[in-house]
C-alpha cells in the first residue's frame, strides 16, 4: 500500500525549512560583519586573520554535522533542532561583547554550530515523507540555503541603519543581539509547533549507527557533495575577489554579480529533488557532472594576451638595404611589402568579443646599409592572440554552474534515504561534513593555486578535474550495477 503524505508532514517541512534558513543566515554572518568592521577600522585585522574569521564558522558547522545527525537519529529532530538553535544563540549574543580577535574567533566558532542544522533538517524531514517524495521534500528543505543570500543583501543596510552610517560605530554590537534573539525565538516556535519522530531502529547502539560509514558508497556521496555544495560555498566567497582582480569591477558591483551565482542554487535545489523523484538521482547527477566538466573546461581559459613568432620575410637575392619604412623594405631594386600593425579597436576591452582575436604584423630585422645574403631573414613576423574572456559570457557560465550545482545538491541527498533509510542522520551528517569541508578548504586551496600558477583561472582547473573524477567514478559504478543486473 502506498504511504500517504499528511498535512502534519508539510507543517514539519515548513518549520524545518524556516529554521534552516535562519540558521544558514546566521552561519554566514561574518562574511558581511567582519568586512564592515575592518572597512570602518573598528578592528585592524590582517587578511589571514580575516580569512580565519570567515572560515571558522564554516568549519564548525561542517565537523559537527556528523554528531548532530547521529543525535537526530537517536533522539528525534524536534529536540535536537530546538537545542541547537538555543546553544548557538549564546555565542552569537556574546559576540556583541567581543573586543579582541581571540574572543571574536571563539564566538565565531560557537555560532558556527548553526551550520550543522542541515544534518538535523535532512534526517527530520526524511522520517516524515515516503521514499517516493523524499527527493522533493529534501529539495524544498534545501531552499533554506537562500539564508546566505538574505544575509548578504540585508545585513549591510541594517549595519548602516544601526550605526547611523558610521556616526555611532559601536552600535554594530546590536546586530549579533538581533541574530541571537531571532535564533532564540525560532527555537521556541520550532519546539511548540513541531512533533518529534524518530526513524525505525533509533534505539541502536552507537557502534551500530556508525556501521554504514564502512560502506564506500557513503564516501562517494561525500565526494559528490564536496563538489556540488562545498565548491558552491567556496565560490560564493571567492567570486568577489575574482571579479575585483580579473575584471576590475567596483566592490559593490562585484558583490551584486557574485550573488547571482549563489541565490538561484537554493531555488533550483528543490527542482533537483523533484527531478530525482521523477527520473532517479543517478540520471540527474550524471547530467550535473557532465555539465560541470564542460562548464569547468570553458572557464579554464584565462583572460590573456599571447605573443608568438609569426611569418617573417626572407630575402630572395643578395643586395644592400637601401630603404626601410613601416610598410616596405627595399634591397637594391627589389621591394618587400610588410604587414603593418593593425590599430583598429576590435581588440578594445570595451568591445563585446567572444572568440580569441588574432593580430599579425612584421617588423624589420635589418638596417639601412646592411649587406643581405640570399635566404636571410629581413623582417620578423609577430602574432598576437588576445582572449578577452568576456565578462558577460563569464558571468553567464558561472550562473549556469551555480544552477547545475544546485540541482546536484538536491540529487545527492535523494540517494541517502534510498540506501540508508534508518541512518539518514549519520550518513547525511557525514556527507554534509565532507561537503562543508569543501567550503572551508576551497578558498584556501584556490589561494595556493593562484600563488603557484599566477592564474586566477587555476581554480577552474581544479573544478574541471574534480568534476571529471566524480563523473568517471559514477560511470564506473553504473557499469558495475549494469553488469550485476545482467544488462
Amino acid at each position: 500500500m502506498e504511504e500517504k503524505i499528511t498535512g502534519k508532514a508539510h507543517r514539519i517541512l515548513f518549520f524545518n525549512t524556516l529554521a534552516f534558513m535562519i540558521c544558514f543566515s546566521a552561519w554566514m554572518l561574518n562574511g558581511t560583519l567582519v568586512s564592515f568592521l575592518v572597512d570602518n577600522h573598528v578592528f585592524e585585522w590582517s587578511p589571514v586573520q580575516i580569512g580565519w574569521l570567515l572560515g571558522l564558522p564554516v568549519l564548525t558547522g561542517s565537523i559537527f554535522r556528523l554528531p548532530v545527525g547521529l543525535l537526530t537519529d537517536r533522539f528525534g529532530g524536534r529536540y535536537i533542532f530546538s537545542l541547537l538553535m538555543l546553544i548557538s544563540a549564546v555565542p552569537m549574543f556574546l559576540l556583541s561583547f567581543a573586543n579582541s580577535y581571540i574572543l571574536f574567533l571563539l564566538c565565531s566558532f560557537g555560532f558556527g554550530l548553526t551550520g550543522a542544522s542541515f544534518a538535523v533538517g535532512v534526517a527530520y524531514t526524511s522520517v516524515w515523507y515516503p521514499a517516493k517524495w523524499q527527493g522533493t521534500a529534501l529539495g524544498i528543505f534545501g531552499f533554506g540555503t537562500t539564508g546566505a543570500a538574505l544575509t548578504t543583501l540585508i545585513t549591510p543596510s541594517v549595519l548602516q541603519f544601526l550605526t547611523d552610517h558610521g556616526k555611532n560605530i559601536e552600535a554594530w554590537r546590536t546586530l549579533p543581539i538581533i541574530y541571537a534573539a531571532i535564533l532564540l525565538l525560532m527555537a521556541i516556535i520550532f519546539y511548540l509547533f513541531t512533533e518529534n519522530k524518530k526513524p525505525a531502529l533509533s534505539g541502536k547502539k552507537l557502534i551500530q549507527l556508525l556501521e554504514p560509514l564502512k560502506n564506500v558508497r557513503v564516501w562517494r556521496f561525500g565526494l559528490y557533495y564536496f563538489l556540488v555544495f562545498g565548491c558552491f560555498v567556496a565560490f560564493s566567497q571567492w567570486l568577489v575577489p575574482y571579479y575585483l582582480n580579473v575584471y576590475y569591477m567596483p566592490f559593490v558591483k562585484a558583490g551584486m554579480i557574485a550573488s547571482l551565482f549563489s541565490f538561484p542554487a537554493g531555488i533550483v535545489r528543490t527542482l533537483g529533488g523533484w527531478l530525482s523523484d521523477k527520473f532517479g538521482p543517478r540520471k540527474v547527477l550524471l547530467s550535473v557532472f557532465v555539465s560541470s566538466v564542460l562548464l569547468g573546461l570553458l572557464l579554464v581559459f584565462p583572460k590573456m594576451e599571447l605573443f608568438s613568432p609569426g611569418e617573417g620575410i626572407i630575402s630572395k637575392t643578395i643586395g644592400t638595404v637601401t630603404s626601410i619604412s613601416d610598410s616596405l623594405i627595399k634591397i637594391d631594386k627589389k621591394e618587400y611589402s610588410l604587414t603593418p600593425l593593425k590599430t583598429n579597436t576590435e581588440l578594445d576591452n570595451d568591445a563585446f568579443i567572444v572568440l580569441p582575436q588574432k593580430n599579425v604584423w612584421q617588423v624589420p630585422a635589418v638596417k639601412v646599409g646592411d649587406e643581405v645574403k640570399k635566404n636571410q631573414l629581413i623582417a620578423k613576423g609577430i602574432t598576437k592572440i588576445n582572449f578577452q574572456a568576456n565578462v558577460n559570457i563569464f558571468v553567464f557560465f558561472v550562473l549556469l554552474l551555480g544552477i547545475t550545482w544546485g540541482l546536484g545538491m538536491g540529487a545527492v541527498y535523494k540517494f541517502i534515504p534510498m540506501y540508508f533509510p534508518n541512518t539518514v542522520g549519520v550518513v547525511g551528517g557525514t556527507v554534509g561534513v565532507l561537503g562543508g569541508l569543501g567550503g572551508f578548504f576551497g578558498p584556501i586551496l584556490f589561494g595556493y593555486l593562484l600563488e603557484f600558477t599566477g592564474l586566477w583561472t587555476s581554480s577552474w582547473v581544479f573544478i574541471f578535474l574534480l568534476s571529471l573524477v566524480c563523473l568517471v567514478w559514477m560511470q564506473i559504478t553504473i557499469n558495475k550495477i549494469n553488469r550485476r543486473n545482467g544488462n
